[in-house]
């Protein structure tokens, strides 16, 4: 009997910046605002921490989802500094319509020249008409956000990791 394996996304982008400023790009809640346009980030870069993202509602809805934005979640499993990271057990929360998920984040950087060649995939176990309307926004929703990290971070920017293990004022 065939299994369906469910599908993925893989998109790669060269970055003039060290790995450690790509992947602290993908935590630094200032930084995920700019590039990723979000309007909150909890993310802990460590095994069993929180990545936990929201965005605004957009002002149309899709055909399949109504308004898309919301958030999406999951657990760090996977953290190694400069070079990887792994989000499992994710979710994405439209703001109109019922979860989609399980999947995974994976988020590699190898040094290539005088930069980084990053490397993200993303993918669920399910391969249906609604996963693949949701493969079809997030394709283009990576295309466009990668583009977005490549100019933040080659125009200087310098994200920051959160502090492991600090606990937030009172």
């Amino acid at each position: 009997m065939a299994r369906n394996r469910g599908r993925q996304i893989e998109h790669e982008v060269a970055i003039t910046a060290a790995p450690t400023q790509v992947l602290a790009a993908f935590f630094d809640p200032e930084a995920l605002a700019t590039w990723w346009r979000t309007v909150r980030a909890v993310t802990t870069p460590r095994p069993l921490g929180i990545y936990a993202l929201e965005w605004r509602s957009s002002p149309f809805a899709d055909d399949v989802f109504g308004m898309l934005g919301g958030v999406f979640y999951g657990t760090v499993m996977e953290f190694r500094d400069g070079r990887q990271f792994f989000v499992a057990d994710a979710y994405w929360l439209p703001p109109e319509d019922d979860p989609i998920g399980p999947m995974g984040l994976e988020v590699t950087c190898r040094v290539a020249g005088p930069g980084t060649q990053l490397h993200v995939r993303q993918g669920g176990p399910l391969d249906n008409a609604r996963w693949g309307r949701y493969y079809d926004l997030l394709s283009t929703g990576w295309a466009e956000s990668l583009g977005a990290l490549k100019h933040y971070l080659e125009q200087g920017a310098d994200p920051l990791l959160p502090p492991r293990g600090v606990a937030p004022p009172a």
